[in-house]
């Protein structure tokens, strides 16, 4: 038997699904700094200014800096899920685990950019937001390695 034969088509259909919304949501990441950087005239590259000699380069604006922070937490969780996630699709997963676990992930990467970025709540949400896809992660990729044992 090859390792790809093993891959059920609803499990891998739900990652590709779930996968394509979180580049999505990454991508709108994107969108935010921008609407953001215009909203409070704060632009860090000479360029961005050289139309309106008023402005002067602002590089520490307290709403940019949170959005690219969420950004950023995004690449640094975001990343390494995609690949684990891939991974765990190769042990066969219970579908019902598996499928629920992408979701999971998705729906909260997206509450935690909501709680972070765009409405700022106190925590625990951000915690509970990032938690949840990290302890996600962490399951799959502990369930693939006892698996390529």
């Amino acid at each position: 038997m090859k390792l790809f034969d093993n891959i059920n088509e609803d499990v891998y259909r739900a990652y590709v699904f779930w996968a394509s919304v979180l580049v999505v949501k990454m991508l709108v990441m994107s969108v935010l700094t921008g609407m953001q950087r215009f909203r409070k005239k704060a632009f860090v590259n000479p360029e961005d200014i050289a139309r309106t000699p008023k402005l002067k380069l602002k590089t520490d604006d307290p709403d940019v800096e949170r959005v690219r922070r969420a950004h950023l937490n995004d690449l640094e969780n975001i990343l390494p899920y995609f690949v684990i996630a891939f991974f765990y699709i190769l042990t066969n997963p219970e579908p019902w685990i598996a499928v629920n676990l992408f979701r999971a992930v998705a729906v909260s990467r997206i509450a935690h950019t909501l709680v972070y970025a765009v409405v700022v709540i106190p925590q625990p949400a951000r915690a509970v937001a990032w938690l949840i896809p990290y302890a996600s992660s962490f399951y799959m990729a502990f369930q693939t390695l006892l698996h390529f044992l």
